[in-house]
């Protein structure tokens, strides 16, 4: 499943408003056309759903593919859309960019629970082993490359292909005009405050994340709303009166997802979704080089449960 639900209060909902109707047509999308690879489907309710801790819950690989399971070397590339972003009253921008550049060496031990989860194997492989080509823990950041994209104004109420047209324009952006690069790299589209990117929050998710077809390839991207409109606290299960706990917490849960679910959904797979969907009801404040964030819990099959480590 690819949808993060939102933890959202009937006093957060009304802050951020309903969405106004209609959207801003959508500027070219540069040389490769969008066109999203699946449907959004397998939509949460709001309220954090409880996955029993039980070998339903194993993953399992989809697809024998060699390519689009999981992201073997992950590179992240944060696209900051719209010339709103001139207000960030959260400090979203500069809190993910810390983030990233801390996720990776010995000091991170959450990031060392994908390195159990591989692509080239048997479809139904629950164990790698030594078989296949595993997700390498990082040993510098994944952070390949900011983008604020401020030509012109995000949609106040962005399409999912509105959505996945700006992955391709900030692929074209980064250099990344074949597969090959995009194998690994994932486009996190973060909306600035007050826009509604199909629907949020109102359509009950705090992200989601999807892949697009382009002439660069498949692109895998992720829909990053401005998760402190919902108020202190949302999206998250920790309730420290951070604004920006929630938002940590919801892009380590799609950073990992798109790490082992590509291009959905021919990666790994359970009885509760995917790794983060496992685990929605785990969240940790952990200590990074750059920093101490929200971290989701993922699902480890090596461990049989959710975990916050390696």
């Amino acid at each position: 499943m690819r949808i993060r639900p939102s933890s959202l209060t009937a006093r957060a909902l009304a802050a951020v408003g309903l969405a106004a109707l209609g959207t801003a047509s959508l500027a070219g999308a540069g040389p490769a056309s969008a066109a999203t690879g699946n449907a959004h489907h397998g939509v949460k309710p709001i309220h954090q759903g409880v996955h029993p801790l039980a070998s339903s819950n194993t993953l399992k690989v989809g697809s024998s593919a060699t390519q689009g399971v999981v992201s073997p070397t992950p590179k992240v590339y944060l696209v900051f859309w719209g010339s709103q972003w001139s207000s960030d009253p959260a400090g979203v921008a500069p809190d993910l960019q810390n983030l990233f550049k801390g996720l990776y060496g010995s000091q991170d031990t959450w990031g060392t629970i994908l390195s159990q989860y591989c692509e080239g194997v048997a479809k139904g492989t629950s164990n790698c082993g030594t078989k296949g080509t595993h997700v390498v823990h990082p040993t510098s950041t994944p952070l390949a490359g900011t983008w604020f994209d401020n030509t012109a104004a995000t949609p106040a109420n962005a399409t999912a292909a509105q959505l996945a047209a700006e992955a391709v324009k900030a692929a074209g952006h980064f250099g990344n005009t074949t597969q090959s690069p995009n194998l690994n790299a994932q486009y996190v589209i973060v909306s600035p405050t007050g826009a509604h990117p199909d629907g949020f929050p109102s359509s009950g998710f705090c992200a989601w994340h999807d892949y697009t077809t382009s002439s660069y390839g498949n692109l895998a991207y992720t829909n990053l709303p401005y998760v402190p409109d919902t108020g202190v606290d949302g999206c998250t299960t920790l309730t420290d009166g951070r604004a920006l706990s929630g938002i940590e917490s919801t892009e380590t849960h799609e950073y990992a997802e798109t790490v082992t679910d590509t291009w959905p959904s021919i990666g790994w797979n359970g009885g509760g979704g995917e790794i983060g969907d496992e685990c929605e009801n785990l969240d940790a404040f952990v200590p990074l080089s750059t920093g101490s964030f929200d971290l989701q819990g993922l699902w480890s099959n090596s461990a049989a449960k959710c975990v916050t480590h390696g």
